[in-house]
């Protein structure tokens, strides 16, 4: 029954997809204004899910232009969904235009096509679906949007300060059958002291360094400029010569007299940076093997010590597993220095439930002060666990269940979703197993399949929890 409704709608939810992909809604701040505070992109974006709102009939209401919502439905109780609409940067090496999304004949190409744009849309087209069936609805449905998931969740947190908390909900950014718990997750800069590169000795001296745009992204570019002073040392083959031996592919060239290195990684999401390859810290475990200036030397060393090759924070003295809820990582997400203002790591750590998370960045924070850095400590969000026994939980699951026949049980992801935002909340779909996760990578893609699976499932599921009950 679900899957025919469906396949009603299919043209309009890729016409309707494509146009949301088509919004660059990467936040940038270097453009904000008072009405778009996170930048054009994810004004755009939340704007356009306003106009289908409209168009549908449905009621929206804004919040400061950074999160919104769309009503149906009626009753006492309030049921969310929450949905994000603001994209990653889309990164290097797309074999086709990350913001133009190409439709073939069986998926549609574009960043933000699995997260969280395809599956916002089929969210939408559920409550579309079951609303021009006119049912009777039993709940309240706000399909909360926010603008700002990809880095301070600065749309849902403004928007929940003012608006009223849904008793229930799921956020469709994640996997079936359902997420019932998130690690906890914090981001942190080290900070290097600033002080004046004593040259004296080195061989080599670092001018600067650049890798990484987001704290959730392997990131998979790094670029060094540097001058050599030594003349009988020819950089350009050590460094071949490290390519070479750890398979990485990178290039050297000359701007005049400074050296220039660029290093390839592979991209991917930040809650697991083990499958990724870091350019970044590749490219700083090649420069520590350099007679450096001593500011440099200071700051290479602290990535060897504590950073490098270390994904689950077994060299910060970290590493902690949970059956429930399996590794803390560690991603070095932004590295960056110059040789006026010294250099800084940008690092997103995801914990699970039982570790001592206070205890261990204190701890952490006085072995790199006594180093020559500060650790700057950004939003810390604590674990989020709803019992997969739950009887709202097995109702999404059996949604689901229904419609594949799979009868994996639901589990706990290291990725953070708004599903956290509320005491009973989980993650909801829209990838299932067979899927491609290419979240946070290049030629990310969703296919039609998946795309409408996933509407199918969220409509019975909802027509189970909002109008049935």
């Amino acid at each position: 029954m679900w899957k025919e409704k469906v396949q009603e709608y299919e043209d309009q939810i890729i016409a309707d997809l494509s146009g949301l992909l088509s919004i660059e809604s990467v936040r940038d701040d270097s453009k904000a204004t008072s009405d778009a505070p996170l930048g054009p992109g994810p004004k755009a974006a939340l704007d356009y899910m306003y106009q289908l709102a409209e168009r549908d009939g449905f009621a929206t209401h804004d919040v400061d232009h950074v999160a919104g919502r769309i009503e149906v439905g009626k009753g006492e109780d309030l049921f969310g969904i929450l949905c994000h609409v603001d994209v990653v940067p889309a990164g290097e090496g797309w074999d086709t235009p990350p913001f133009e999304p190409t439709v073939t004949d069986d998926a549609i190409i574009a960043r933000g096509t699995l997260d969280d744009k395809g599956p916002t849309i089929a969210a939408y087209y559920a409550v579309k679906i079951l609303n021009d069936m006119n049912v009777d609805w039993k709940k309240r449905v706000h399909i909360i949007v926010g603008t700002d998931e990809e880095s301070d969740w600065i749309g849902v947190n403004r928007y929940f300060e003012s608006e009223e908390m849904p008793a229930l909900g799921f956020a469709p950014d994640a996997e079936f059958p359902a997420i019932h718990g998130e690690k906890g997750i914090t981001t942190f800069d080290i900070k290097q002291e600033n002080k004046t590169a004593d040259e004296q000795g080195a061989d080599v001296v670092l001018e600067s360094f650049e890798s990484g745009q987001r704290y959730n992204m392997v990131p998979d570019e790094a670029v060094a400029r540097l001058t050599v002073k030594a003349d009988d040392l020819d950089i350009t083959e050590l460094y071949q010569n490290y390519l070479d031996a750890h398979d990485l592919n990178g290039t050297s060239e000359l701007d005049g007299d400074t050296l220039v290195l660029r290093l390839k990684g592979k991209a991917v999401h930040g809650m697991d940076p083990s499958i990724g390859l870091n350019a970044g810290l590749f490219l700083i475990h090649f420069l520590n093997e350099l007679n450096l200036d001593s500011q440099a030397a200071k700051f290479t060393d602290l990535s060897e010590r504590y950073l490098f090759e270390s994904h689950f924070g077994e060299k910060m003295g970290m590493k902690f597993h949970t059956d429930k809820m399996g590794d803390l990582t560690t991603n070095i997400g932004i590295i960056s220095y110059s040789k006026d203002k010294g250099g800084e790591y940008g690092i997103n750590l995801r914990y699970p439930e039982g570790f001592e998370f206070d205890d261990a960045i204190k701890r952490f924070a006085n072995e790199v002060n006594e180093l020559g850095f500060e650790l700057d400590l950004g939003k810390v969000q604590r674990p989020h666990y709803v019992d997969k026994n739950d009887p709202f939980v097995q109702t999404l699951v059996q949604a689901y269940r229904n419609q594949t026949g799979d009868m994996t049980e639901p589990y706990t992801i290291g990725g953070g979703t708004y599903a956290r935002n509320l005491d009973k909340g989980v993650a909801f779909g829209a990838m299932f197993s067979d899927s491609e996760d290419l979240m946070h990578q290049r030629n990310e893609y969703i296919t039609k399949k998946q795309l409408f699976n996933a509407t199918s499932i969220y409509l019975e599921a909802l027509y189970a929890l909002c109008v049935e009950e």
